[in-house]
């Protein structure tokens, strides 16, 4: 079964479809806090979230989309559970930590596995990633900046309503952080005027700014004035960065990772520090001279995005990522006709590992599939 199949079915539909799966077989044997979850185990609770769902006020007046990618945040929202529990040997307590951030790996694997479309599975990925945020707003030292920030990663509105739904999908009401919690989440985003949209910042740059610095100010309005531009690409290997590149900024100097790899003669399982020192020298000479350019490499993961988008913010480039993810079996088929072939088991790993970039690491951010692209 496929995306656009299991997207039409009825909840019993879907529900008894994932019970056929390894990893809702991993829910239904994975234990939960007694405390906190007196339902009993991992899948119970998630049934109960689902049935949640249609008793929301709200539901009816949901679009489909909408009512779909509530339906698979609430099956993915706990699925890393079985992934990361642990018994505290003194206390007997059952936790989970960073379940969510697991989470988000294996919802996106499952659903790239059915060909969902690109969009759909990264507003689902990422509203498992950060379901549990709204209860714990109040304990955050800038609540409004949390909200701000969550509008750019997830639809503020879908995020409260499925933390409704995953606080009432439980027996233990009494150690349910309160409902209030959550309405203070939607209130604090609809004064924001950030509950149904991202936050409107003066400009890019004023995002970017907020995104980078550890304490922000919501309002400031700096002055758009970039030395050069810098494109990011990221995508697996075979996704066709190098195509995209040809089209679309044929004008631009390439620094290329896998050009300086062959220039070196470094093989891309060997140490990859000398490859790294020559790019970030070839980068600087650019941006001192103010050129605009493109940094062509994997970049899949965002600790590894990071290092060079500070590197450009240094130099006050103005910053555009650009991600690629054609169907897999589509990446799969053009790494073949690579003059240098990565692995298929490399290129399922890297997948695994993969972090979509998002608005708050760039300026413009361009995504595509390869047949169409949002920006």
């Amino acid at each position: 079964m496929n995306w656009e199949q299991l997207k039409m079915k009825s909840l019993e539909d879907i529900t008894a479809w994932a019970e056929t799966q390894s990893w809702c077989l991993a829910m239904s044997e994975c234990a939960q806090d007694a405390e906190w979850h007196s339902e009993g185990d991992v899948w119970t609770h998630t049934k109960m979230v689902l049935d949640q769902l249609f008793e929301l006020e709200e539901w009816p007046s949901l679009s489909n989309h909408e009512q779909i990618v509530l339906i698979f945040t609430a099956l993915f929202h706990d699925v890393a559970k079985p992934l990361t529990t642990e018994v505290d040997s003194e206390t007997g307590r059952v936790r989970s930590p960073k379940h969510a951030v697991k989470g988000e790996h294996v919802a996106r694997k499952v659903l790239r596995e059915l060909e969902c479309d690109l969009a759909t599975r990264e507003e689902i990925a990422r509203l498992v990633r950060y379901h549990g945020r709204p209860a714990f707003l109040l304990e955050r030292e800038e609540p409004a900046h949390e909200v701000v920030r969550l509008s750019w990663l997830v639809n503020n509105k879908l995020l409260y309503l499925f933390a409704l739904a995953d606080t009432r999908g439980r027996d233990t009401e009494s150690m349910s952080r309160p409902e209030e919690n959550l309405y203070f989440w939607k209130m604090m985003a609809q004064e924001s005027n950030c509950y149904t949209q991202p936050f409107s910042f003066a400009n890019d740059h004023a995002r970017f700014l907020f995104s980078q610095q550890q304490k922000p100010n919501l309002h400031y309005v700096p002055h758009e004035d970039y030395s050069c531009t810098v494109t990011l690409m990221v995508g697996l290997p075979g996704s066709g960065k190098d195509t995209w590149l040809s089209r679309h900024r044929h004008d631009f100097p390439v620094v290329s990772l896998d050009d300086i790899r062959d220039e070196l003669d470094v093989d891309p399982t060997d140490n990859q520090g000398q490859v790294a020192q020559l790019a970030r020298e070839r980068c600087r000479e650019l941006l001192r001279a103010g050129t605009s350019f493109a940094f062509n490499a994997t970049n899949t993961m965002k600790l590894t995005r990071t290092r060079w988008v500070d590197l450009f913010a240094d130099y006050n480039a103005r910053i555009e990522i650009v991600f690629l993810e054609p169907k897999f079996d589509h990446i799969l088929r053009q790494n073949k006709s690579r003059s240098k072939v990565v692995p298929d088991r490399v290129i399922h790993r890297l997948a695994e590992k993969c972090e979509p970039p998002t608005w708050l690491e760039c300026h413009q951010l361009i995504v595509t599939d390869g047949q169409s692209h949002q920006a």
